[in-house]
């Protein structure tokens, strides 16, 4: 039993991770830069999460309020800080990015205080027993399901339909595809929007299980994030989402079995070194 639990709380973990570093993968994909702004935009939503529930009672509403603005926020990230440094060589938009990140940890503590916000009354906090007496968390369903019903429409929204061809085209020849009449810039705006849309709802659900935003927040799934789609291999959608499972569930396991040896979040990076010696380009990546 203990097993089965460990495992169920992996695939929660590995869901939290999966709707933040697609977003990133997304973006890497297109541009081929490592957007560490995204842990700010991921802290953000949890902010709005919270705030909205507490003053409106309605989850929901906080769930697709933190979605849209932190959206946009994206969408103003790329049109301000990454748009005019696309010519410029990848490690300037990268030091950009960092600074974007930090900059916004310091706002969060100027504007919230230093010490977080929690829910006044806190949603969702019922469980369920599914079998044998073992019991789930209704925030945990709610994380496991929104996960797959996002990352499943996304997946059919880049394969069946004109907006995921034009996407892909971009990411393959963006020169080739806007002599076809694709917007490029259209597609990476709706990139930007997809993926911060997406880090906004792991930041309200993150908030919600630990029942806790704090300035600080991204610091450490900024990094595991950067792990997470090296070890999908970069770029690779499929791969991420793996890596993410994979993680979150060696991460479950790891607690009782390394909990002595290794902290929690240096499991990330073991896992990362291991899987690089043995498949230097990530499990789905190419070469």
């Amino acid at each position: 039993m203990l097993y089965l639990e460990l495992f169920i709380q992996g695939i929660v973990q590995g869901s939290l991770y999966g709707l933040m570093t697609l977003g990133l993968t997304l973006v890497y994909g297109l541009l081929r830069i490592l957007h560490v702004a995204h842990a700010g935009l991921f802290t953000l939503g949890g902010y709005i999460g919270v705030l909205v529930t507490n003053q409106t009672g309605s989850f929901g509403l906080a769930l697709i309020t933190a979605m849209v603005t932190v959206g946009v926020m994206g969408m103003g990230v790329y049109k301000f800080a990454y748009e005019p440094l696309l010519k410029r060589p990848p490690f300037v938009i990268l030091i950009a990015s960092i600074a974007l990140f930090i900059a916004s940890e310091e706002i969060f503590r100027i504007i919230f205080g230093p010490y977080g916000l929690s829910y006044e009354n806190p949603p969702l906090k019922g469980q369920v027993e599914i079998f044998g007496g073992m019991k789930i968390k209704v925030g945990e369903i709610i994380v496991i399901g929104f996960s797959l019903a996002m990352l499943s429409s996304l997946a059919w929204l880049s394969k069946y339909t004109r907006t995921g061809m034009a996407w892909r085209a971009t990411v393959s020849d963006p020169d080739i595809a806007q002599a076809f009449g694709v917007n490029k810039n259209k597609v990476r705006y709706l990139n930007f929007f997809m993926a911060s849309a997406l880090t906004a709802t792991a930041g309200v659900f993150v908030a919600l299980l630990n029942n806790l935003v704090e300035p600080t927040m991204g610091s450490v799934p900024s990094y595991k994030g950067l792990a997470i789609i090296v070890l999908g291999g970069l770029g690779n959608i499929r791969g991420t989402l793996i890596a993410s499972l994979l993680l979150g569930v060696v991460e479950s396991y790891g607690t009782i079995y390394l909990g002595k040896i290794l902290d929690r979040d240096a499991i990330a990076f073991g896992l990362l070194i291991i899987v690089l010696m043995i498949r230097p380009k990530g499990i789905l990546g190419e070469k």
